[in-house]
Parts: structure tokens; sequence; C-alpha cells
């Protein structure tokens, strides 16, 4: 698998006129080589993968991390330095870009720290950006990735359900998520079991709980609290960045109400949300334009007299956000094999908010929804 993508990679930079790729974001990484897991900017310790278009891959990479990329990577040689010993990373990557006319790396994401030493080496009119390429490699998913999806789905239905069953009247905010993050963990560690061959990989769930409840309920992005929840207050659950199965992302969200709902303008506010996300799926299918689902959407929420909104979703896969956005001014047409979040979802400033959102595989003739809870209003009252 990581042997074909970088065979795919080394074409496009053969077609792109591209000599060599110097590549330091995580999941790319990951993406080209089955490289994870290690040490990165957060402790000042570049990774660079470096990829000739002909030519051998070179990883260059912490010396602690030595064992693991060993075990891992599936690169040509492995360039291990040491803090503080000779030129550190900077060794290889002299000999790197001396012969290479046209050199791509990502501006966006590589650390400043390599690129501002790359600058010392490379004239600017040399550069290209390897982000577009890599972009366009990832947006269509291969079988094995699907499963990852489909399985990703189940870990984050299993999550849901959980979070759902520990919502009630006196519970504070983080048991909730103490109890989505075990069954997350445990359906991970069984599909892990039964279908994968990583030792490695961890089935833990990873991520701080995004969650909300009463008048923090505005807070998109609000994390689990000791605040106590109560009776007629919403809750908004979101596990857009728990369910990250072996590496593999989604998007997944819900509204719900704990024994009534107290406000009945939240009621309708919510059915507007769940209206837009229905209309969104009326569009989804392949040959329609990103920006034409967005639109779906955003006319039914604009046509119920509320604000314009963000947008309504985006590729999914080994990192959060992946092309195509489901926005405006995005004319990706989509394909069989993409992955994308979908949401619905109305703000009332300062007063509420709703979200209804589900991850789906665009298919020859549709879509295939792989995240699954009930989302009708009636359903979502606990």
């Amino acid at each position: 698998m990581y042997a074909s993508r970088m065979d795919d990679l080394r074409h496009r930079m053969a077609d792109a006129d591209i000599d060599v790729a110097l590549i330091t974001d995580d999941d790319n990484v990951y993406y080209l080589t089955g490289y994870y897991d290690y040490l990165h900017m957060d402790f000042g310790r570049p990774t660079i993968l470096v990829v000739h278009r002909e030519g051998r891959s070179l990883l260059v990479t912490p010396s602690m991390e030595l064992g693991m990329a060993e075990s891992a990577a599936r690169v040509d040689h492995i360039a291990p330095w040491n803090d503080g010993l000779g030129n550190e990373w900077r060794e290889e990557l002299p000999g790197v870009v001396s012969t290479a006319a046209v050199i791509a790396m990502e501006p966006d994401r590589m650390p400043p720290v390599v690129s501002n030493y790359l600058d010392t080496l490379v004239d600017a009119n040399r550069y290209r950006d390897i982000t577009p390429l890599l972009a366009e490699m990832r947006m269509i998913k291969s079988a094995q990735e699907l499963q990852l999806a489909r399985h990703a789905g189940q870990v984050a239905n299993a999550m849901m359900t959980a979070g759902r069953a520990a919502i009630r009247d006196g519970v504070r905010e983080f048991e909730v998520a103490l109890a989505t993050s075990q069954a997350g963990t445990r359906k991970a560690a069984e599909l892990l079991a039964t279908y994968y061959d990583d030792a490695c990989m961890s089935p833990n769930t990873h991520f701080l709980q995004i969650m909300a409840s009463g008048r923090e309920i505005t807070k998109p992005h609000h994390r689990a609290s000791t605040r106590i929840m109560k009776r007629g207050e919403p809750v908004f659950l979101c596990f857009c960045g728990m369910t990250n199965f072996h590496r593999f992302k989604l998007g997944f969200d819900r509204t719900f109400w704990i024994g009534e709902i107290a406000d009945n303008q939240q009621a309708e506010v919510y059915e507007i949300a769940l209206a837009s996300q229905e209309a969104a799926l009326s569009v989804l299918r392949p040959g329609v334009t990103a920006e034409s689902v967005h639109a779906a959407y955003a006319d039914v929420i604009q046509g119920a007299g509320y604000d314009y909104p963000f947008r309504c979703g985006r590729g999914t896969g080994y990192s959060f956000l992946e092309k195509p956005q489901l926005v405006f001014g995005d004319k990706t047409v989509l394909q069989p094999g993409m992955v994308l979040a979908v949401d619905g979802s109305v703000s009332v400033a300062n007063t509420f908010r709703a979200q209804v959102g589900d991850s789906f595989i665009i298919t020859a003739n549709g879509y295939e929804q792989i995240t699954d809870h009930p989302n009708a209003l009636g359903k979502m009252i606990l």
C-alpha cells in the first residue's frame, strides 16, 4: 500500500517537473510511509520525509525514534539525528537540495525552523508547493481506506451510544466524556484484534471531548467540564476529534435534551438544522460540485431567517480536514471513494445552537452513511 502511494507520488512529481519533495506534515508522512506517533515539533524535533522523483526515499527523524522508524517506516533509508550532535536534522539537507532544480515542500505545514534553514540553501524560484498534489492523491480513498472509514464509523457509533446513555440530570459533563472514551476504546480494540495486524496501533481515544450543555450550548468547541447538567437543558456531543480509528478521522454530532425541551424555540431551531442537513443530502452524489451541497444546506438556513452558515462539511481521512470542503467557492466535483462529513446547523447568537452531523462515503449512485444514530427531534429527548 505505502509503496504504491510512493510510486503514485513520484509519477505526479514527474508530471509536475518536481525533482525532490520535502514532506513534514505528520499525516502526509504517515500516508506515504506508515510511520506515526514520533516526537515532532511539539518537542522541537523535526521529522522530514525526502522523496526523490528518481531515487531513494529518505526519512530524517530523531535517533530516539530509530527503532520505531525501522519497524514502521516504508522508506529506502533512515537518517537518525540526535540533539546537539553535528548539524542535527540539517545534516542531510544540503546534499538533498544541491542537485535538484525544482524542490517542492508544504509551505503552510513545514515548521518555520526547517523552512528558514532551507531558505539559506535554496533560491525562492526553485520552490514549488507539494500540498495540492498530495491533497489530490488523498481525496479518493482506496478499498483499504474505505474499510477504515466504516470501522471508524462503528467506533463513533459506540461513543455516541455511550454518551447518550450517560447524559442525565445531575451528571457532570466530564462523566459523559469518560463514558464515550471507554466505549470507543473498547470498540476500537475489538476491531483491531479482529481485522488488523499492527500491534503498535493504540485503540485508546485521545482527544478532549467536545460537548456543551445548558448556557454553554452556543460554544461549538467547548470541552467537557465539571458543569452539572440539568433537566430541560440541551446537550451537544461532537466526535469530530474523538473519532480517530487507526488514524482515520470522521465527523459526527448530535444535539440532545434532558427529559424535556424547556424552550420551544430550541425545538424549532433544531428542526431547521435537521432540514438543512437533509437538503444537503438530497444533493450529495457523484458529479455535483462541493459548493452545490453547501448551497442547498445554506438555502434552508437563510430561508428560515438565520445568518449565512459556516461550511456544510469537509473531506476526512487521515487528517481532520481534507479536500474537498463543502463550502461556497469549492468547485471540486464529487467522486466515488470520497469520504465526507456533512452537517446541518443553526446558530442563534448568545441563545442556542443546534447541530447534527454524519459521515458518508460517496458511491457510484449516491452515498453510503457510515455514522448511524437517531436524529429525529423526538428521539433526541432523553
